[in-house]
């Protein structure tokens, strides 16, 4: 009787065991079904129901996929609210400068939600030296853009420049760029702060920088120092097919760009970047486009030597970033001293 009674009780259980089971099963697949229906994610209601069914019987259960369910709710990322190119126009020959600007903008941190690329620009390599140090410096860093052009200054160069950038990156893109800096390379840019300030500006018809004379705060009556100035992509696919650019090409850069604007009614979007921008201070009462160091700065111009590199990068504390390590001390200040090794 007690092993007729056992027998009964054992068959019980696996009655139960196989209706619990059974239960689960259909539980599992009405799930699965109203996910396909609803694209609702149910992974963690899938992971406590498949515990409690293993945990009570070896039989293996399908299992449905939700991985469509989670990837169509996974947000795609966003993009960059503004593409900006950096040429800066530099020589050949500049490699120290080179590499310290490469420090420079490459230790600065990321700008949130905006691809900023800096690249180096000059004409056509006339020296064999040249022709292996530039190669080899294509090779690592690929930041450098050589135009087919005489090296120069004012005889064309930044028509060039301009020119150029169309076809040189040509895709299938509507627009590699929302915006183009030309840029002197003895300026120091601080990148989020001068994303910040383009971010709100118009993407057509627009020329941003700092007004020329010192004194002139109205963007409208001169043009924008050779400092640094930003024109929308339109304006560089303009100059490219404009004959007012192509057959005015010799003079101050940044006065003869001024004039293609003027002359082909272009540019209607213009913003003084004032105070943000200026020249080192060496002689504030002498030079109205001089400024003391400031913490809204955008950009400082004419940084000549090294110690005025040293002293503005000390002002924006460009080394707050570095890591204590054993393996290095490196001394929060020592007061003016500058190394007579220069790098410019």
């Amino acid at each position: 009787m007690k092993a007729a009674k056992r027998g009964d009780q054992q068959q019980s259980r696996s009655v139960a065991r196989i209706a619990l089971t059974t239960c689960l099963f259909m539980a599992i697949c009405l799930l699965c079904f109203f996910t396909s229906v609803n694209q609702i994610n149910l992974q963690h209601v899938m992971k406590l129901s498949s515990s409690a069914l293993f945990s009570r019987s070896s039989t293996v259960i399908p299992t449905c996929k939700l991985a469509s369910a989670a990837a169509a709710q996974t947000p795609s990322p966003l993009p960059p609210a503004i593409r900006l190119l950096i040429g800066v126009l530099t020589l050949p020959d500049q490699y120290r400068l080179r590499n310290l600007l490469r420090l420079v903008y490459g230790t600065q941190k990321p700008v949130a939600a905006a691809d900023v690329d800096v690249k180096f620009v000059f004409c056509n390599l006339n020296k064999d030296d040249q022709k292996t140090l530039v190669a080899l410096e294509i090779m690592y860093y690929d930041d450098i853009i050589i135009l087919n052009c005489t090296e120069n200054m004012n005889q064309g160069k930044t028509y060039t420049f301009f020119s150029s950038l169309p076809q040189m990156f040509a895709s299938s893109e509507s627009r590699p760029y929302d915006y183009v800096m030309k840029a002197d390379d003895d300026i120091y840019i601080r990148l989020e702060q001068l994303v910040e300030a383009l971010v709100p500006l118009p993407r057509e018809d627009l020329y941003y920088g700092f007004t020329i004379p010192c004194r002139e705060m109205n963007p409208f009556n001169h043009y924008m120092s050779g400092m640094g100035y930003v024109l929308s992509w339109d304006l560089v696919e303009w100059i490219q097919s404009s004959d007012v650019a192509k057959n005015h090409t010799e003079g101050p850069e940044d006065k003869v760009l001024g004039d293609w604007l003027q002359m082909g009614d272009r540019g209607k979007n213009r913003y003084n970047a004032k105070p943000a921008m200026y020249d080192y201070p060496t002689n504030l009462a002498k030079n109205k486009c001089e400024r003391e160091l400031s913490p809204d700065t955008i950009s400082v111009h004419r940084l000549k030597n090294q110690v005025k590199w040293i002293k503005t990068l000390r002002y924006f504390n460009a080394t707050k970033k570095l890591k204590p390590s054993k393996l290095y001390h490196v001394p929060e200040s020592l007061g003016d001293y500058v190394h007579p090794y220069s790098f410019i």
